[in-house]
């Protein structure tokens, strides 16, 4: 590829990535530093619905932008942090809290992890115990012969390797 087409596709690749909108908290407003640490700790408790792996607080998703956007709204209707927490939950589910409560629509998500491993411990302590060690027994007289002739030990069987001639 020329160097000059490669010049042009970099220049092109960073135009567009600097293009996309980069969502920051700063574009939000607070009336007091409190009010503003208080939606952050409130947006880090909640997961990205489309991320999955990334709070709300991190996340550059479209739809967590509007996840950002409604809980800003609530806090400055006068919602308090439960009522907040009340009403996503009541609409997503407690997928969206990071860390969900324990109760048994929950089990999955908090015990699952532990039975798949346990399960996969098991197959895995099962195949290695039934596994047969290769022995002496596994080889037919033929083979013992051939392995005498590689190692340079005497048909005689006598123990002794051959001397180089």
């Amino acid at each position: 590829m020329p160097p000059l087409l490669k010049t042009i596709l970099l220049a092109a690749l960073l135009a567009v990535a600097t293009a996309t909108p980069a969502y920051t908290l700063e574009e939000f407003q607070f009336d007091s530093p409190a009010q503003e640490q208080e939606f952050r700790d409130l947006i880090a408790k909640l997961r990205c619905l489309v991320c999955q792996n990334e709070s709300l607080a991190g996340s550059q998703a479209e739809l967590a932008q509007d996840l950002r956007n409604e809980v800003y709204r609530m806090m400055r209707a006068g919602q308090s942090e439960d009522e907040i927490l009340d009403f996503l939950v009541a609409r997503y589910g407690d997928f969206v809290l990071y860390d969900p409560p324990l109760k048994p629509s929950t089990y999955v998500l908090w015990f699952g992890p532990f039975v798949i491993i346990g399960i996969a411990a098991f197959f895995m302590l099962r195949a290695v115990l039934r596994r047969k060690p290769a022995g002496d027994d596994d080889m037919s007289e033929a083979e013992r012969e051939r392995l005498r002739t590689l190692l340079g030990a005497d048909s005689a069987a006598d123990g002794e390797p051959k001397k180089p001639t």
